[in-house]
């Protein structure tokens, strides 16, 4: 990574550390009508990015840079990913509204999605029936917050400490990501973005191997592979779409 690059992100990205019940968060927060937020998965050489070096290195011969990115959702072993799975407008993987074991499976479950400069998150049955059309979607599991409610399942006293992260919208529209900088039980990461950062609706990404590409805070980081990717774009200066 050049010097320019990690300069024009630091100066653009719009994160922060937020402290909730004692324990400390990153939190990235864009506006979907103003900036290119987008989900991506496979590189320019069709096999998947499995992390954040192949994305920047494709960015920059796109003549973008990077500003933020997050890992977006549960995936296989050969990093495609278990739900829902939708790039440039194309479904790339169906919605996997089945049961099973996992925290992808602990109902409801939900996606993430990006259309026509708004972002949004949805119980998996009510974004059927809301008959989507989506650019961008990642199904992940479980809801964080449904309607302004907790998961159901969540347990304030739990002792399933992990590092987590999770998606959500909040009351003005604004693309909500964060990613707890110490291991937090599910209630705690779910009240953080009902009552911290008022979202009415939040869906979580993933566990242990979540990741974080914010120049902003400093943070790069690497040591996981991944499946699908949230990132947030700009065009290199001089450069047109």
């Amino acid at each position: 990574m050049t010097a320019s690059i990690l300069a024009a992100g630091k100066a653009e990205a719009a994160c922060r550390k937020v402290m909730h019940l004692t324990q400390s968060y990153a939190v990235c927060s864009f506006d979907p009508a103003a900036s290119d937020i987008r989900i991506v998965h496979s590189g320019r050489d069709g096999q998947p990015y499995g992390g954040f070096e192949p994305l920047l290195r494709d960015l920059r011969q796109e003549g973008e840079y990077l500003e933020f990115a997050m890992n977006g959702g549960m995936y296989e072993r050969d990093l495609s990913s278990v739900g829902l799975l939708v790039t440039d407008g194309i479904e790339r993987k169906a919605l996997d509204r089945g049961h099973s074991w996992g925290n992808f499976y602990l109902k409801p479950n939900g996606v993430f999605f990006l259309e026509k400069g708004r972002a949004g998150v949805l119980e998996t049955e009510a974004y059927v029936d809301a008959a989507m059309k989506p650019d961008f979607a990642t199904q992940s599991g479980p809801m964080l917050v449904i309607d302004g409610q907790l998961h159901p399942a969540f347990l304030p006293q739990s002792d399933s400490l992990q590092i987590r992260n999770g998606a959500g919208v909040d009351q003005n529209g604004m693309a909500i990501f964060a990613m707890s900088l110490q291991p937090v039980r599910f209630h705690d990461f779910a009240t953080l973005f009902r009552d911290g950062l008022g979202c009415t609706n939040a869906l979580f990404l993933d566990g242990s191997i979540s990741s974080l590409f914010s120049p902003a805070l400093d943070r790069y980081d690497n040591i996981h592979p991944m499946g699908p990717i949230i990132a947030v774009t700009r065009k290199m200066p001089g450069l047109q779409k």
